[in-house]
């Protein structure tokens, strides 16, 4: 189904950057909203229920799962996430930019479901910056890091199935490159059909 909205996928491996980008994305672009996952993890620092992810116990998590909630769902690092279905189609219906950051499982999922998702992976420059910023966000032992930098190969490997790959090393010039694809997407044939239907149909275009 073609909806006014667009959905945009972006994934990346831990410490590559991908959330500073979204979150700089959607603070210069309002049109761009994000997706809220709901995960069995626990919250980190000042995250909150609802704002970052619904954070909810196995159970549930489980039952939704039962019931066919989720667009995608998939574990990670120990934890399970999944995207309401029903939330995404909804805000695309509304003409909303969604975007949404999940593991590469999870985004090519969510590409079997709706062909027209832009997915979007984000690099770092290099291993060595990768486990450089690994290190300067505290949040995890070396141990963690470790496995984080293990799982990042075997992601980064899943990075040819994406339409568009950003190497994040200026982070100006990641931003510029994630908020290129934004705006060359709604500038698509199909998008432009739907979003302004009336001037499509003044000008006899179908």
């Amino acid at each position: 189904m073609q909806y006014p909205g667009n959905l945009f996928v972006v994934a990346a491996p831990s410490g590559a950057g991908k959330s500073s980008l979204v979150k700089a994305l959607m603070e210069l672009d309002q049109r761009v909203s994000p997706s809220i996952s709901h995960t069995t993890r626990a919250p980190r620092g000042q995250e909150v229920h609802g704002r970052e992810y619904y954070f909810v116990s196995r159970e549930t998590f489980d039952q939704m799962v039962a019931q066919d909630a989720f667009l995608e769902w998939a574990h990670v690092h120990g934890n399970r996430y999944g995207t309401s279905k029903h939330a995404i189609e909804q805000r695309m219906a509304q003409g909303a930019d969604v975007v949404l950051e999940i593991d590469f499982q999870g985004a090519i999922q969510v590409k079997r479901i709706f062909p027209n998702a832009v997915l979007i992976f984000i690099l770092p420059p290099s291993w060595e910056e990768l486990r450089s910023r690994l290190e300067r966000r505290a949040e995890d032992s070396a141990d963690v890091i470790e496995v984080r930098l293990k799982n990042a190969a075997q992601e980064m490997a899943h990075a040819k199935e994406f339409d568009f790959v950003i190497i994040n090393e200026l982070f100006e010039r990641a931003l510029f490159d994630l908020k290129a694809i934004v705006h060359a997407q709604r500038l698509r044939f199909t998008a432009q059909r739907i979003a302004r239907s009336d001037t499509f149909q003044a000008l006899n275009i179908s």
